[in-house]
């Protein structure tokens, strides 16, 4: 199979790449870090109880989002991406010495000022991370490009949220150093992107918060295909958030794992994910494919319901170790559906992310990737709210992800129904791969 990777190590890409992956990596550094200050070692504010401030941290992350995506937007077509990146990263410098002073004071309140900034942060890095790639990219290394993003960002997040789990059981200053370096060399690296001239200079910056959203939505909505990527992005964060933020119960109540054999869980899942999007670049060979969304949708809904299935009562008994949980047959199913389904997400979101840019007019790009991120934004809560209803009526947590697993095929005929594109190219890769055989 044709190598489409080539373009890596080429400062076109590289210091994107670095960027962004550190940027992930810090986010998760410190969510995770902050949440086990929370839930193991007391940490308080204004008298919350700990789940209660645990849900105020992830809202807190969140709320930038909805807040400054439309404004992040305009800035990305207004000036050279480049430039803003490095003053994105800057000011991550300035938001890790908040957040140091947050631990070493032991200070719920300036960690939750330096979660929300960090959201804004990742608010504005967001749309120029995906419009800069066109930019950066000839059209043959587009797909290659995204699945290398995809796969980045998630064994980022994952290495961030076991290292912040381990770092700040080591006191303070462990945890300071790192996320303070990290932002360092996140800035380091962006001061090599080379230039990326504005799409729209002459665009008009706002501070209608509410009125921007809303004209961007309504914008982004009259595109057809931006319309229709975007719906399928967002549906895959909303399974992609159900799974993540239910699978440490999950794990303790049905498949009877210590806090080690979460880790692995997690682990297969946010390796599944980047394998799959650079399975699923390789498999494209340089063309946006939009018939392997189909083979990804297939794929989740399938391993997410075997994932349910095989574990589908509470467990009664010890929790087990991560020793003891690998010497037992039986639980191979339940790492390979988790594998599986993380996998097969890649093949989802990787097209679709591509789609995404080549849809989008030139000056709008960032704009149409701001407004995919408020919808993303949007059905990560509903995933919560729903979650939250569904356990309320049936206290069991492999009957809600067998009940999204299947909602994936209706979300999937949605979306084929929106952009009947997606059915009509269902066999474009494999006649592309027989055709180089």
């Amino acid at each position: 199979m044709q190598a489409s990777f080539s373009f890596f190590a080429t400062r076109r890409f590289f210091p994107l790449f670095g960027t962004q992956f550190l940027g992930a990596f810090n986010d998760n550094l410190l969510k995770t870090a902050i949440v086990v200050l929370i839930s193991y070692q007391g940490l308080s504010f204004a008298g919350m109880k700990p789940e209660q401030l645990v849900n105020i941290c992830a809202g807190v992350f969140i709320l930038p989002f909805f807040l400054f995506s439309a404004s992040a937007g305009k800035l990305s077509e207004k000036i050279d991406k480049a430039v803003l990146a490095r003053a994105i990263k800057l000011a991550e410098v300035g938001i890790m010495l908040l957040a140091g002073a947050g631990f070493v004071l032991s200070s719920a309140g300036l960690l939750l000022a330096a979660l929300f900034l960090m959201g804004v942060h990742s608010a504005f890095f967001g749309p120029l991370k995906y419009s800069v790639l066109p930019q950066y990219l000839k059209d043959g290394e587009l797909v290659g490009g995204n699945g290398l993003i995809e796969m980045g960002t998630f064994l980022a997040i994952l290495i961030g949220q076991i290292g912040g789990s381990l770092l700040v059981q080591g006191g303070p200053w462990p945890i300071v150093a790192t996320t303070f370096a990290v932002a360092i060399a996140g800035l380091g690296i962006s001061r090599a992107m080379p230039p990326a001239p504005p799409a729209a200079p002459d665009i008009q910056l706002s501070a209608n918060i509410a009125g921007d959203t809303l004209t961007l939505i309504r914008e982004a909505w009259q595109l057809r295909d931006v319309r229709a990527a975007i719906l399928g992005i967002s549906w895959f964060w909303l399974m992609g958030a159900t799974y993540t933020t239910q699978l440490p119960t999950f794990t303790r109540l049905h498949l009877g794992g210590d806090a080690n054999v979460y880790t692995l869980m997690l682990a297969l899942f946010s390796i599944g994910i980047g394998v799959g999007s650079v399975v699923c670049a390789k498999l494209s060979q340089g063309r946006l494919q939009l018939g392997l969304v189909l083979i990804g949708s297939l794929g989740m809904s399938l391993f997410g319901a075997d994932l349910a299935l095989a574990a589908l009562g509470h467990y009664r008994g010890e929790l087990v170790g991560l020793g003891d949980y690998l010497l037992t047959p039986g639980h191979w199913r339940v790492m390979i559906a988790i594998s599986g389904l993380g996998f097969f997400g890649g093949f989802f979101t990787v097209p679709l992310y591509t789609w995404l840019q080549l849809a989008s007019p030139d000056a709008f790009r960032s704009q149409a990737i701001a407004a995919n991120n408020i919808i993303n934004g949007l059905y990560m809560v509903i995933a919560a709210l729903a979650s939250a209803v569904c356990l309320m009526l049936v206290d069991n947590i492999a009957i809600l992800l067998l009940g999204v697993a299947l909602l994936n095929i209706l979300a999937t005929l949605h979306l084929v129904a929106c952009a009947p594109r997606i059915w009509h190219e269902r066999f474009g890769w494999l006649r592309r791969l027989q055709r180089q055989a």
